[in-house]
């Protein structure tokens, strides 16, 4: 027969087995260390900073392609901020970084660690399976518009910097009374032949937004107006605005406005109703070579300090941001079959209204 003495020890034992057992597995689960790319993207916990810093030394290198043109100014920063981590770069349009991306990827020949460019590409890559969700902590920053989620935790890829497509204009053609507030005033019959709008991804894109809100049946009356069609980039549409050649523009880029008139530029920037967003997001490859040095990348461009950095340096829209006006990102929800009907239908309504 058990002794009073030898019950109480073991039923002691038992409840202090059942009181430390939890503690003991959540100490296992939390040192646990992810073994493959998916893991670390998904990673939690409190260390993950640290450890992506120590594994990002041993990789020694970041390969980022991107569409980003100051993409040398930003790589210099993290640069300094993390020294012992290089960062080479691969640096075109969209259309020709995607084609490089999907074409490496079927050569099984995978090299980027980070790519950062438009929706439509990343969009592209997601449905070719060749990004992997991640999680970072900066996420909770950004509003849903500006992310791609995959889950309740982690995204596809992160909106770092924003072009924002509104209506520009020479002071020195434009009376400060006949600038537009929204897009009827784009009607006033003082506007008749003064305006332009860019043929390339950027006039479709504000004729998207401007069918949105007003309809078809609006857009279609502004060919009375005799707009103008100039086939080249919203940027390179600035720049004839800026030498008088152009007197008004709804497709002209605020960072080029802000930059331009730094130079002296006599250009300005009006939000009409619905602001286009000309996003540029950052993913994480499925295939990347150096993930921690990667997930510190992206970590970096969707910081605050990334952010602060794109908006004071380079003249880019921050998404964590509320600049006043209300912003539409076109891809949003779509998948990409459906953004491209959506982008030809808006070009095609471009050609018939605009005159060349």
């Amino acid at each position: 027969m058990r002794s009073g003495k030898t019950v109480a020890m073991r039923a002691g034992m038992v409840l202090l087995a059942v009181f430390y057992l939890p503690v003991i597995v959540s100490f296992a689960f939390a040192q646990a260390k992810p073994s493959s790319v998916a893991g670390l993207a998904a990673y939690r916990g409190a260390d993950r900073e640290e450890m992506l810093k120590a594994g990002a030394k041993k990789e020694g290198k970041v390969l980022w392609y991107t569409t980003l043109i100051a993409y040398k100014e930003i790589a210099g920063v993290f640069e300094s901020k993390y020294p012992g981590v290089r960062v080479e770069a691969y640096r075109t349009g969209s259309t020709e970084l995607l084609k490089r991306f999907l074409s490496e990827a079927q050569a099984r020949r995978h090299l980027a660690d980070v790519i950062e460019t438009t929706p439509p590409s990343l969009m592209a890559a997601r449905d070719h399976k060749l990004i992997t969700p991640y999680f970072s902590p900066h996420l909770k920053l950004y509003p849903d518009d500006a992310k791609e989620e995959a889950d309740k935790e982690k995204v596809f890829w992160t909106t770092d910097r924003e072009s924002i497509i509104g209506l520009g204009y020479n002071k020195k053609f434009i009376r400060a009374v006949d600038v537009p507030k929204n897009f009827g005033d784009l009607m006033k019959p003082e506007l008749k032949g003064k305006m332009g709008i860019s043929g390339d991804a950027t006039g479709p894109r504000i004729i998207g937004a401007m069918i949105r809100l007003k309809g078809e049946e609006f857009v279609r009356q502004l060919k009375n107006q005799e707009m103008r069609l100039y086939m080249v980039s919203g940027g390179a549409l600035h720049e004839l605005l800026a030498a008088g050649e152009v007197a008004m523009s709804p497709s002209i880029f605020r960072n080029h406005v802000l930059t331009g008139q730094e130079k002296g530029a006599p250009t300005e920037w009006v939000p009409l109703e619905l602001v286009v967003s000309n996003a540029g997001g950052a993913a994480l490859p499925a295939h990347t070579n150096n993930p921690h040095a990667a997930l510190l990348f992206i970590d970096f461009l969707i910081s605050p300090e990334g952010q602060k950095i794109l908006e004071e340096k380079f003249r880019f829209a921050s998404s964590i941001k509320n600049y006043g006006f209300k912003r539409w990102y076109p891809e949003k929800g779509l998948t990409t079959d459906q953004y491209e009907k959506s982008f030809n239908r808006w070009q095609k309504i471009v050609r018939e209204i605009a005159r060349r």
